[in-house]
């Protein structure tokens, strides 16, 4: 029986979502014969804790599901065993940067990894507290329908199951590494206001995220796709191709990897900045490793949070983070995908500590530009640049730092997962 683990990470009261995405860990069982770990990381606040462990408590039993509801201090002590037993140095710092005190959407998958490979799972499928599934005739349109055939197995079995395949004929002996979809609904990053204000600013401050030397042409296209998921319209069919996934087609809130993937690089374990969970998405596909791109997409929606008093300027913070990351992530990517093929861990280790020496002038200029994008806008927005205007050397170093933070975790990462399974 394949043993996978099922994942919802989350920080906020999300009842609704553990009852559904148990309904898929069900629909897993009985529809594929797996035996599904559904794994829920808590970090919401008491209250909300309270609330889903009463949830999970109730759940249906269902024959070939476990449910494992770990709050902070469980997942701190299971970190705690693992790092001890893998006797690296510093366990301090390995264990912050596992669990850090603030956000970080990389080391919360982190954690899922090292108890997926506890549990002895094959592979990880993600999903989000923000999300919710779409309906098809009145049923929920699960993605683990395309995620669990395939994961870990010679592409070219998979070519008789998809609709289409679009992989080089070398690569059909590869394994399926990745499978995955993305969303309808809102934007996955809530920056919709300022589309809404002024398009001219949005197109300024997503252009951002592109490397500094793009043409115009190529920042407009990536403007007109960036965080735009599948768009709107609802699933109706099914629709699978077998290919090596383009990163910008994929959502981690609707991704499922093979055990080959995480269990051999972690993700950056940045705090305080979104997309800090998307580096695997670009090495499965810079290596080449197949997968399948489906269309169960998930329906995105954003919390209220992120727009209150003190949510919003976090989330704006979190938002600008990102796009100073992209000095380094720009270099590391491409140098992954000019390596190609069976780029071993300690290259792309090198690689990280390497892009730290980059000089800081493009992100002196992205700073620039959010300013004067944001004063644009006035109001709240503006008073953000205020706040940015007084962070703005913290903030660079901070995004070299994470870099070399993920260096890092990237080395110690075989010693953990070792450690992790026994």
């Amino acid at each position: 029986m394949n043993r996978i683990c099922l994942c919802l990470p989350t920080n906020r009261a999300c009842s609704a979502t553990i009852t559904a995405i148990h309904a898929e860990a069900a629909y897993a069982a009985e529809h594929f014969g797996a035996d599904v770990q559904l794994l829920i990381l808590d970090s919401a606040d008491a209250r909300a804790r309270a609330e889903h462990a009463r949830v999970a408590a109730a759940l249906r039993r269902t024959p070939g599901v476990t449910v494992h509801h770990l709050d902070e201090d469980e997942q701190r002590a299971f970190l705690r065993r693992t790092i001890d037993r893998a006797g690296l140095p510093d366990p301090d710092r390995l264990l912050r940067l596992m669990l850090p005190p603030a956000v970080s959407y990389g080391a919360c998958t982190n954690r899922a990894f090292l108890l997926a490979a506890a549990l002895g799972c094959t592979s990880l499928h993600r999903r989000d507290s923000d999300s919710a599934y779409q309906l098809h005739a009145g049923q929920p349109v699960f993605p683990v329908r395309h995620e669990l055939p395939h994961l870990g197995r010679p592409a070219a079995e998979a070519m008789a199951s998809v609709t289409r395949t679009d992989l080089a004929p070398a690569l059909l002996s590869r394994p399926v590494s990745l499978a995955g979809a993305s969303f309808i609904g809102e934007l996955s990053v809530d920056i919709g206001e300022i589309r809404r204000l002024d398009e001219g600013v949005y197109h300024d401050v997503v252009s951002l995220w592109a490397p500094g030397d793009w043409s115009e042409d190529r920042k407009r296209d990536l403007v007109e796709e960036s965080f735009t998921g599948a768009g709107t319209a609802p699933f109706t069919a099914d629709h699978s191709t077998l290919t090596v996934v383009d990163p910008m087609r994929v959502d981690m809130c609707n991704v499922a990897f093979d055990r080959s993937v995480y269990e051999r690089v972690p993700l950056p374990p940045a705090t305080d900045t979104i997309g800090s969970d998307y580096f695997l998405l670009h090495l499965v596909h810079d290596t080449r490793l197949p997968g399948i791109l489906h269309n169960r997409h998930i329906e995105n929606f954003h919390t209220p949070e992120r727009r209150t008093d003190t949510g919003f300027p976090a989330y704006q913070r979190r938002f600008v983070k990102f796009l100073l990351s992209m000095l380094y992530f720009h270099d590391v990517y491409d140098r992954m995908a000019a390596e190609g093929d069976g780029l071993p861990a300690d290259r792309i280790v090198e690689f990280l500590r390497e892009s730290t020496t980059l000089d800081r002038t493009e992100n002196v200029w992205r700073l620039d530009r959010v300013d004067t994008a944001y004063r644009k806008l006035g109001g709240r927005y503006a008073a953000f640049a205020d706040h940015l205007a007084r962070e703005r050397g913290r903030l660079l170093d901070q995004a070299e730092s994470d870099i070399e933070a993920f260096a890092d975790l990237m080395e110690a990462w075989p010693a953990l997962i070792e450690a992790a399974r026994t």
